[in-house]
């Protein structure tokens, strides 16, 4: 069974299972099917850079190198920033209690969404406040990690009364105009470039 997510709201914690919400679960989905002329599946392969081999599904795989070409593991990296500062890392939000603020209606709809999940209880827990507290239109949001990470995504609680939601972004940076106004575009600088700084070898 996964991990709960504990979300704490009022001073009370509330254990909920997530499960995610696709959009085939919303809308449906269609397959489509080819055969050759002889009525066998047709496969999708992958044509290799000597033109000639075909690869079949499962014979390609990423690998991270390090400047020598030596496979090295996802564990052995780290994040760094503009200066080669290293980053701190945050948790996952499943290894924590997680608080609930109130969140402004605004910040919701300006939000770029990742994925949305459907909020349930763990076993015979009950949710009935939160539910209670979503009923009357009441956004709650707190930073999200799944894994954890670089950084937090904005994960916003919402719901009906009868079902509670968790939908994951990120927020927007909206410029708006007025009818009929201009939108400003902010002046790029070139960098000249001289003769001597062209490698014909490339062209």
């Amino acid at each position: 069974m996964p991990r709960p997510l504990i979300l704490s709201v009022d001073g009370r914690e509330f254990p909920v299972q997530i499960v995610k919400i696709n959009r085939e679960d919303l809308y449906g989905s269609v397959e489509i099917e080819a055969f050759d002329e002889k009525g066998k599946p047709a496969e999708l392969l992958i044509l290799a850079p000597d033109g000639k081999t075909l690869i079949g599904k499962g014979g390609t795989a990423l690998a991270t190198l390090d400047v020598k070409g030596n496979s090295i593991s996802r564990t052995d990296l780290s994040v760094v920033g503009p200066k080669g500062e290293e980053l701190p890392r945050v948790e996952s939000s499943f290894d924590k209690t997680n608080e609930l603020r109130t969140a402004d209606v605004d910040d919701y709809l300006s939000m770029i969404v990742k994925s949305v999940y459907s909020i349930d209880a763990v076993g015979e827990e009950s949710i009935s406040h939160l539910l209670d507290l979503l009923s009357d239109g009441r956004i709650y949001r707190f930073p999200f990690s799944y894994r954890g990470g670089v950084e937090y995504d904005e994960a916003f609680v919402i719901g009906n009364g009868k079902d509670a939601f968790l939908v994951i972004g990120k927020q927007a940076v909206l410029q708006f105009a007025k009818l009929g106004q201009a939108a400003v575009l902010e002046p790029i600088e070139e960098e000249e470039i001289s003769a001597d700084d062209l490698d014909f070898d490339l062209l």
